[in-house]
């Protein structure tokens, strides 16, 4: 049965707390696993979470800050130690190739796996499979950083109504949706499409173009707030946004469930996120994470 969820790892900006790990999320995908943004202690909370290196196939990084990056080191090596059997791709700004090498290649260890390197150095398309498509978004933050973004094609849907009106039925019904029609009847007469599923990363970022395009449609947005609304300024001038602006995004795109992330150590009320997302008129499906939580992907429209 396929499985579609977040798998919150970590949810603490620059510093863990008690409660709270460094950054660190997995999108199981049916059969794949893609790590976004693995910070310091992931391999552990990866345990703690019964991920195993083996359920990776992609690992994206948003930017080298070490909140974002510094479990690189742990998970490539556990990814090698555990001799996993299939390729790895892991995609990250081009501008912090020296960044990434130094982590990969922090210490000694015997290379086993194949790890392709895929950077990012504009806005794009950075992977194509036949079950979505992953571009990538620049994000506006002291260091170049991109978010993602995560496209299933979509699809068609028979109606078995109209299949039945027509009296088509068993394999007839398949060599329709191969051939596009069948006895004078077009497959567009009893069908419909199935809009494919979005998902989006952002992290640390100042509200931009690039927030928007990432965010738009979606079903399952995973945004930073790091900071609360009546911090705006200090959100501006480090580069992040407040729950009332990941949440008006949100709003304005349409998004199905939000899932606010990242929040500074400065604020011991996770409550406060959640009603500031709603004073902004989010009427969604709204989650303010937690380590070690589970999020699915909401079902399909």
């Amino acid at each position: 049965m396929s499985v579609r969820e977040l798998v919150v790892l970590g949810t603490a900006s620059q510093v863990p707390t008690r409660h709270r790990n460094h950054n660190g999320y997995l999108l199981r995908w049916d059969g794949e696993g893609i790590l976004f943004d693995p910070g310091e202690g992931t391999q552990r909370q990866m345990l703690r979470a019964g991920v195993a290196a083996h359920d990776l196939n992609r690992i994206c990084v948003t930017h080298f800050h070490g909140d974002h990056s510094l479990g690189l080191a742990g998970v490539i090596q556990r990814i090698n130690l555990d001799r996993v059997p299939h390729e790895i791709t892991a995609h990250y700004p081009r501008s912090g190739q020296r960044f990434f090498d130094r982590l990969r290649y922090a210490t000694a260890y015997r290379e086993t796996v194949a790890l392709t390197e895929a950077p990012a150095d504009s806005d794009g398309v950075l992977a194509r499979t036949p079950a979505y498509t992953l571009e990538a978004r620049r994000l506006s933050h002291p260091v170049e950083s991109y978010g993602y973004r995560l496209t299933e094609p979509d699809a068609v849907r028979m109606l078995p109504d109209r299949l039945a009106a027509h009296g088509i039925a068993g394999p007839d019904v398949g060599r329709l949706r191969r051939e596009g029609a069948l006895r004078g009847v077009a497959l567009e007469e009893v069908s419909e499409i199935r809009r494919g599923q979005r998902f989006a990363f952002v992290m640390d970022t100042r509200l931009c173009e690039g927030v928007h395009a990432l965010a738009e449609g979606c079903d399952l947005l995973v945004i930073e707030s790091t900071f609360l609304d009546e911090d705006v300024q200090l959100a501006e001038e480090h580069g992040h946004l407040t729950a009332g602006q990941a949440a008006t995004v949100a709003r304005d795109a349409g998004v199905r469930h939000l899932v606010l992330t990242h929040f500074s150590q400065r604020y011991s009320d996770p409550e406060a996120f959640e009603h500031q997302a709603r004073a902004a008129g989010f009427t969604g499906e709204l989650t303010v994470a937690r380590d070690l939580q589970r999020v699915p992907v909401p079902k399909r429209r």
